[in-house]
């Protein structure tokens, strides 16, 4: 199996590692190796496994049903398509659901994807639908030799790598924020409450979907399975700390886009009402040679100055003096302004 690969084999493994006591790095592994090791007997074994399956084909479940005793739970949640962030524990079982974003990341709400994990002493297994960054990033680290001490350490690493995806666009979005920010100084509003707005939405949606829940973590803080070692429970601990960082700066550029926006629809409206006051000048100042045209216009006796020899030009002068008087008008009030 090409371990550059982002498809999958027959069974849905895209990879697989074997990580054996006192040997430095994984051991690429393939299904039916994989196979292999989890049917034999658990005293046997040596280290513990990584396994990380495409949900999308049809033999990734029937293969974990068939060779990976897991708990009901994990294939309950893939059922029903949870979402969103946790990390809980079932009996002796470590059952996380974290999101992350995809390959093809545009900073659209709709990329991200979700990651679904089951952690045990001997096994870690990792299921998705989409290529995912922050697994990604953990196989290439693990393929570079980056030493992993046990199944929950992998969990950590993990959740480490997603809080480093995630810093990652909150600078991202910082930065197109500050452009933002300048082009609005500069008096250049083009699209940009747009695009503020669209990434308003993605962080809502990632804060949302990446928050975890804080009562099932501090549950299982507090009472971690009896096999987790007491320096991993601490660097659990530490990550998520990280991760909850990560999510607060996120929020603080949450508060600082919306002022922006408020900004923005400020300015806007500042232009549209200067705008109707200009048209409305402009009507206004039309209104008096409309009426006059109206009213000389019409062809009935009587009109006044139709004999006389500068009629025209006294007509015009009147026109020419309410319409001074109303120009003077509205420019006084365009002061007051």
């Amino acid at each position: 199996m090409n371990s550059t690969s982002y498809g999958a084999d027959d069974s849905g493994l895209v990879w697989g590692y074997l990580f054996r006591s006192g040997e430095p790095r994984g051991e690429l592994i393939d299904s039916a190796q994989a196979a292999a090791w989890l049917t034999a007997p658990e005293p046997t074994r040596s280290g513990f496994a990584w396994l990380h399956f495409n949900l999308s084909h049809g033999g990734a479940e029937p293969w974990l049903a068939r060779h990976a005793v897991l708990p009901g739970t994990f294939f309950e949640m893939l059922k029903e398509g949870l979402h969103s962030t946790r990390i809980e524990r079932f009996d002796q079982s470590l059952i996380a659901v974290v999101n992350d974003v995809r390959f093809e990341f545009s900073f659209e709400p709709s990329d991200l994807s979700t990651l679904w994990i089951n952690v045990e002493r001997t096994l870690v297994v990792t299921a998705r639908r989409q290529p995912l960054r922050s697994v990604d990033r953990l196989r290439v680290a693990v393929n570079a030799g980056e030493a992993v001490r046990s199944t929950v350490d992998l969990l950590e690493h993990l959740l480490r790598y997603q809080a480093d995806v995630l810093v990652g666009i909150v600078r991202d979005v910082t930065a197109r924020v500050d452009d933002t920010e300048d082009d609005l100084l500069a008096g250049k509003l083009d699209h940009k409450r747009v695009k503020l707005g669209r990434l308003r939405r993605l962080l809502v949606r990632l804060q949302r979907l990446l928050a975890p829940e804080p009562a099932a973590l501090f549950r299982l803080l507090q009472h971690p399975p009896a096999w987790a070692s007491e320096i991993d429970i601490e660097e659990l601990r530490a990550s998520t700390e990280e991760f909850s960082v990560a999510l607060r700066d996120m929020s603080a550029l949450q508060e600082r886009i919306k002022l922006l926006q408020e900004e923005i629809a400020a300015q806007v409206a500042e232009e549209n009402n200067r705008s109707l006051f200009v048209l409305t000048v402009v009507t206004v100042m039309a209104l008096p040679i409309n009426i006059v045209a109206g009213l000389l216009g019409m062809n009935v006796g009587g009109i006044p100055l139709a004999q006389h020899a500068h009629g025209f030009w006294i007509v015009l002068g009147v026109i020419a003096g309410v319409t001074s008087l109303v120009a003077w008008w509205a420019r006084r009030r365009a002061r007051e302004r």
